[in-house]
Formats: C-alpha cells, structure tokens, sequence
C-alpha cells in the first residue's frame, strides 16, 4: 500500500468513528471548562479588585504609608493635598472619601454591608458617565448613586426608591455600573461628601465617627505635558514621611500586590486549575491510548513495512494536537456562556481577554501532548510480528 503523503492519518483515526470522536470530545470539554472556570474566578477576583482604581482620573495619588491596600481604614490629613498643589507641575489635587454603611432593603428589612465613596460632585476624577448626568442632583442632601452590580439581597435600586442607609433616609437619584468585590462586600454607592458628613460625622466612636479632613486617596491631576514618574521622585521627598505618592500604575500594582501575597486565591485557584489540567491529561491518555489498542495490528503493520518510530510518533502527536483543537473550541464557547452568567449573578469582572484565552488553550495543548507522549510509550513497543 502506498501511503499518500497528503493524507493525515491522524486526522482518519479521530473522524472514523464519529460516535466515539464525539464521547471523547466531551471528556476534553469538560477539562477545558474547569480550567476556564477556575483562572476565571481568580483573574475576576483580582481583577474586580482594580476596576474601581481604574476609574480614577488623575495621574498621581496619595495614600497613607500604614494603608495596606484600598480596602484598607488608614487617612491622610487633607491638609497634605493644599501643600502638594504648591508644586507648579500640579494643576489640582482632589480628596476621596472611602466607608462603609448598612443598607436597608425595604422589601425584606433586612440590612446588608455596602461601600461608600464620597467626595465633591465638582471634581472631575471619577470616569462614570452617570455623574456627568446626575453632578446637581448628588448636591441636595440624602441622595446617593447605586451600583448597578450590587447584589440582589439590597433589594430594589431603582431610580426615585427611597431607603435607609445608616439609619438615615437616603434617595437613589441614578445608576451606575462598577462591580462587587471584597472592598464593596455587597454593592457600592456615590454620595456627595457632605452627604457623607451628613450620614457618619455624628456616629458613636465605636462606629467609626468620620469628618473631611482624613482622605483616603489623593487624586492629583498634573499639567499638560508633566511627567508623571520625575514629578512622583519629586515631591516624595517633600511630603509628610507617612503619605506615599503612587503613578496610576504604581497604584494599581500595589492593589495588586495585596491581593496576590495576602489572600490564597492564587494558590487555591492555581491548584484548582492544575487538578482540571491533570483530568484532562488522564482523559486525553485514555482516547490515544484506546485508539492504539483499537489498530493494534495497523501499527504493527506500519513498522513491518518500512515505517519507522519517528513516524508512528508524529500521528499520536497530530491526533493529540487535533484533540486539543476540537476540544478546546467548544469549551472556550462553554466557558465564556458561564463566566458571563456567573459574572451576572455575583457582580465580579468576568474577563476572557485575548492573553487568557491564549494560556487555557496552551495548558489544553501541553495537557494532549503529555498524553500523546505517554501513550507514544505503547506504539514503540509495537512488534511486527503482532500482526500474524
């Protein structure tokens, strides 16, 4: 028999039997799934971390030296940001006010922990399109934004529904969409910060009593043509020993780096991750390996003819590398249709960026090649003389 060069025998050995192409087919799905489900989780929780530090508009910012990270409880005296708009580079410094209140759902009474971001409806440093909208309204006193994201146990957050937030009654004069996570518990809110005086400033110590003059970030906004790096080097030196001076990427990298050396979601999640990528690899093993079973005598009879080790090896390798394609292409659509259920259901920022979508599908590929690799074991045992 002569063997046409053009013809993919690997190709030949999945499609022959379609039923069975397609049970495993399944198998791969599956594991490609899990680990799309499970870096999925991770990137989110991570990434839900940032979108609020994303939004800010300003090209440097200020945060107490003893604050860990956003979520944290530690202020600077606002009094810095009137000594570092004495620099000429700086063309506004702005304060930004961070809490945390309880929110009442009316329909079931029940109150449910959310964050609060304050600061001058004036001041242009937060990129929501819903504030451009809504700038007089955030003025009158008891009235705040809502996040569109925030969990359904708030109840409703229509525009013109009245609730209590703190015990006082407040009114949701518009939405906006930015996302849960550990920070924002259960949603986020914008209120003007003499709303936020209006709401904290008289609580009891034990509380948390609040006022404007600690800031939680310093948002700075540089002229026209600064630089943001040398104009940072410059005023570090000059400011309060206990306020740090962070480029927006300085800053998101902090947040970042909170989360990554203080939680165990990478850990718990990259461990999740690797145990779908060992289900795949045992999944992908047992198709090659049955399809050697299965033409057994075919192999044999391939080497008694003249066809070497290093060609039997290329066809495991191609079916592997097939397996890894056909399997991969309808769990990346799986994947996606869930992450975007999921990211619906719990607020956080389900991503499936090109980048991440590019590391599964070469996990999925190194996890069909090592199964092709321990399967290719059985082929070089292959004797000719099995076919008599």
């Amino acid at each position: 028999m002569v063997w046409n060069s053009k013809t993919s025998v690997a190709w030949l050995n999945l499609v022959h039997n379609p039923q069975k192409l397609l049970t495993s087919l399944n198998g791969i799905v599956f594991s490609v799934v899990l680990m799309f489900m499970f870096t999925g989780f991770k990137n989110a929780l991570y990434d839900s971390q940032l979108i609020f530090l994303q939004k800010l508009r300003g090209e440097l910012f200020l945060v107490s030296k003893r604050r860990p990270a956003f979520i944290g409880t530690d202020v600077f005296p606002r009094q810095v940001l009137y000594q570092a708009q004495a620099w000429k580079e700086i063309d506004q410094a702005y304060p930004l006010y961070v809490g945390y209140a309880f929110w009442k759902n009316q329909q079931t009474q029940k109150v449910w922990l959310l964050q609060v971001i304050a600061f001058n409806p004036a001041a242009p440093i937060l990129d929501f399109p819903a504030l451009k909208t809504h700038r007089a309204q955030l003025r009158l006193p008891g009235t705040a934004l809502i996040d569109t994201k925030s969990l359904p146990t708030l109840g409703s957050i229509e525009v013109g529904k009245t609730t209590e937030l703190s015990d006082r009654k407040i009114e949701i004069v518009g939405n906006f969409e930015l996302g849960t996570n550990f920070a924002s518990l259960n949603g986020n809110v914008i209120m003007s910060d003499q709303n936020l005086l209006r709401f904290f400033s008289d609580r009891e110590p034990k509380q948390g009593d609040r006022n404007l003059q600690g800031v939680d970030i310093g948002i700075i906004q540089l002229k026209a043509g600064t630089d943001p790096v040398a104009t940072a080097k410059l005023i570090q030196p000059r400011l309060p020993n206990d306020v740090r001076v962070l480029t927006k990427a300085e800053l998101i990298a902090w947040e970042r780096q909170y989360w990554q050396e203080n939680t165990n979601i990478g850990f718990i999640f990259g461990l999740l991750t690797m145990m779908g990528f060992i289900v795949g690899i045992v999944l992908v093993y047992q198709v090659l390996y049955s399809d050697i079973v299965n033409n057994w005598s075919e192999y044999a009879t391939l080497k008694a003819i003249g066809y070497k080790n290093v060609y039997l090896l290329r066809v495991i390798f191609e079916q592997a590398i097939l397996l890894s394609v056909l399997g991969f292409l309808p769990g990346l659509a799986i994947s996606g249709l869930l992450l975007n259920l999921t990211g619906g259901a719990t607020g956080l920022a389900f991503r499936l960026t090109v980048t991440r979508v590019l590391e599964v599908y070469v996990l999925t590929l190194a996890m069909s090649l090592i199964s092709g690799f321990i399967a290719v074991v059985r082929v070089q045992q292959a004797d000719p003389a099995d076919v008599f």
